[in-house]
């Protein structure tokens, strides 16, 4: 249950998740699913203090943006973390996902294995860089001056892959 409603989607047939296929969809979150977060995530090494309050920051700005009655995603899913830190950012960036995807475990989704494919990349300050289609949510953790997380949640698996054009037979 969340916010008194059953955790299901539109492959799911548990009694009270048997309805209507219009009424299941439109109570699942849109994807894909986007939002900021303000600040620098925290490393593994960090605090148990610091990783509960970023936890808590990530948490709020994922329900920002779904609707109160939506239930927790249950598919496979794909996330996209982009950090703008205001600084250049120490440590390995491989230390700062963990505490994200966590928080955001009954919350959007039901558990973090449901993760399929996770995209990571830092843009430091000064560094150049462009996005040939970005959304309103990415343009304004690009212009942002203070330290921010782009985060975006789908449920295509491929979704930068279907870009690429096949290798030709034999290669």
């Amino acid at each position: 249950m969340r916010n008194g409603l059953p955790v299901c989607n539109q492959n799911v047939n548990l009694g009270a998740c048997s309805i209507a296929k219009e009424v299941q969809l439109s109570l699942e979150p849109p994807l894909p699913l986007e939002f900021l977060v303000q600040g620098t995530p925290t490393s593994l090494q960090g605090s148990a203090r610091s990783r509960d309050e970023w936890q808590e920051r990530v948490r709020q700005a994922a329900r920002a943006v779904i609707p109160l009655d939506a239930w927790l995603l249950l598919q496979p899913l794909a996330v996209t973390i982009y950090i703008f830190p205001a600084t250049v950012l120490p440590g390995d960036i491989d230390n700062r996902v963990k505490h994200i995807l966590d928080a955001m475990t009954r919350v959007v989704y039901l558990e973090d294995r449901q993760i399929h494919r996770i995209v990571v990349q830092k843009f430091e300050p000064d560094a150049i860089f462009s996005f040939s289609a970005a959304s309103r949510d990415l343009a304004e953790a690009m212009n942002s001056e203070g330290p921010v997380v782009y985060l975006r949640i789908t449920d295509d698996l491929h979704e930068e892959l279907q870009r690429c054009s096949p290798l030709p037979n034999g290669a």
